[in-house]
């Protein structure tokens, strides 16, 4: 039963994730963004299956790259989303189809993976696959967070009539 736990978890949080990421959302660089990766990580690792007991090294060395393709996935996903300054000083950010590529790059990789271990017979677990999507979340939201900390907001330019909409005053491009 734990698999198909740990399955709908992974579902949830990739639904989640891959429509939240297509909005414009505000960067609080002072959120807690690292609850969700810890949450990740903590079902992950309370699986002891995560490692293959039979091909320990293989299957160590196959985590391993499961986490460094999540690293990347989470570095790449960071700098391909576009971030901006409000003039009240609110920094957003939204993905753009780059950003999309990255992560049909990063399934790819995965599901590559996920056959290389098939191929050598490797025990396999979807612990490691929380544990990388964990890594990706927490890596794009320090990337994202250091980059709102170094954009300023510039004056307000000028509206016609008075008109008071908040508008994007500068934009970082990809």
């Amino acid at each position: 039963m734990p698999g198909l736990v740990n399955a709908l978890v992974i579902v949830a949080v990739v639904a989640l994730v891959i429509v939240r990421q297509f909005r414009a959302s505000r960067i609080d660089t002072e959120r807690r963004r690292w609850l969700l990766p810890v949450i990740l990580a903590v079902v992950a690792l309370r699986e002891p299956a995560i490692v293959d007991a039979q091909h320990h090294t293989t299957s160590v060395v196959l985590l391993i790259a499961e986490l460094l393709t999540g690293l990347a996935t989470g570095a790449a996903w960071a700098w391909t989303t576009r971030i901006w300054v409000e003039p009240d000083g609110a920094v957003w950010s939204r993905s753009t189809k780059a950003s999309g590529g990255v992560w049909a790059v990063g399934v790819g990789l995965r599901v590559g993976l996920f056959a290389l271990g098939t191929a050598l017979g490797l025990h396999q677990d979807s612990s490691a696959l929380l544990l990388a999507l964990a890594a990706t979340l927490l890596v794009r939201s320090r990337i994202l967070a250091r980059r709102a900390r170094f954009l300023r907001p510039t004056a307000a330019t000028g509206t016609a009539y008075g008109d008071s909409m908040s508008r994007p005053t500068w934009k970082e491009r990809v």
